[in-house]
């Protein structure tokens, strides 16, 4: 706070600055923000200009972070997805971690947080409604227990919204990211010949990661709060996905393919693993009519163009 007295720049602090996302955030944001990076990589790549702590969000000397660096908002990247962690690992790094960021922006009256969730947390599930809205029941973890440590993340942002409202708080729950990220959508396209599941072709919506790094920079507009759903525009069948990325599938049952994914996961093979068979068996779609009206979010890549960048990600892999 004296810092902000002085008149010294109030900054954007950015946790899980080293992520594959967060890259693509900061190169954006340094533009215009002083950027304060937290995450325990290594942050050669980072911008010369972007403030980089290497330091553990549990640690306690994290405060101190929060204290002297005169921050006006704050973007929670540091989210961990590898479903290869230990349950108590991933529990601690999620919901530990950012029990923590809650605390410090309340002590240092941080006016702006931006958690990035996911649209996972509804849970793919034959009785979704063909668009979820943001008031859906986050159902997410009855289907997928890795998913619980989101869910319960994205629950602690929605009782920080309405305890401290004083905090613009703001959280995006996009769907699945295509691009340079790894996550289980692109692992899944990777495969040489990605599994169907017999009788099964859900629709499919994707979001391109820079489009998501749009959402966040709107975000952090002064007077927005409230949760949004991110997707590209459109919704194409599995089936035709995988064409236009230029695989043929395998079609096998579920539960085979549910008992090969688990022992792909023990040998550590990729992340896309069994619980996310879902997500080729039921639809997860969401209603983005509430990020275009209020967060005035229109994405610039449709389905057809976030297609083609996983195609020529995965083509251009050795």
């Amino acid at each position: 706070m004296k810092a902000r007295r002085q008149g010294a720049r109030a900054g954007v602090l950015v946790t899980g600055v080293c992520g594959r996302l967060g890259l693509q955030l900061v190169r954006s944001l340094h533009r215009t923000e002083k950027v304060i990076g937290i995450d325990t990589r290594e942050g050669s790549v980072l911008p010369r200009d972007v403030t980089h702590h290497r330091i553990d969000m549990r640690r306690r000397r994290s405060r101190d972070i929060f204290r002297r660096a005169g921050v006006r908002a704050v973007i929670h990247l540091g989210i961990m997805h590898d479903p290869r962690a230990s349950a108590a690992e991933r529990h601690s790094w999620n919901v530990d971690a950012f029990s923590s960021v809650l605390e410090f922006i309340r002590d240092y009256h941080i006016p702006k947080l931006v958690l990035l969730s996911t649209g996972a947390v509804y849970g793919p599930l034959p009785d979704n409604p063909q668009f979820i809205a943001e008031d859906h029941t986050l159902k997410g973890g009855a289907r997928d227990p890795q998913l619980g440590d989101l869910i319960e993340v994205d629950m602690l942002a929605q009782s920080y919204f309405w305890q401290n409202p004083e905090c613009e708080t703001v959280i995006l729950r996009p769907t699945h990211i295509v691009g340079t990220v790894r996550n289980g959508v692109m692992e899944y396209a990777r495969l040489e010949r990605p599994p169907m599941a017999l009788g099964y072709d859900p629709l499919i919506q994707l979001v391109h990661e820079k489009d998501v790094v749009k959402a966040i920079m709107l975000a952090l507009r002064p007077g927005l709060a409230g949760i949004f759903n991110v997707a590209a525009g459109g919704q194409m069948p599995l089936s035709r996905v995988l064409r236009l990325v230029g695989k043929d599938p395998v079609h096998v049952p579920s539960g085979i393919l549910r008992t090969a994914l688990r022992l792909s996961r023990g040998l550590k093979a990729f992340e896309f693993h069994e619980a996310q068979v879902d997500y080729i068996l039921f639809p997860c779609m969401l209603d983005t009519g509430r990020a275009s009206r209020t967060l005035g979010f229109e994405p610039d890549h449709d389905v057809f163009s976030c297609i083609e960048e996983v195609r020529c990600a995965i083509s251009e892999e050795p």
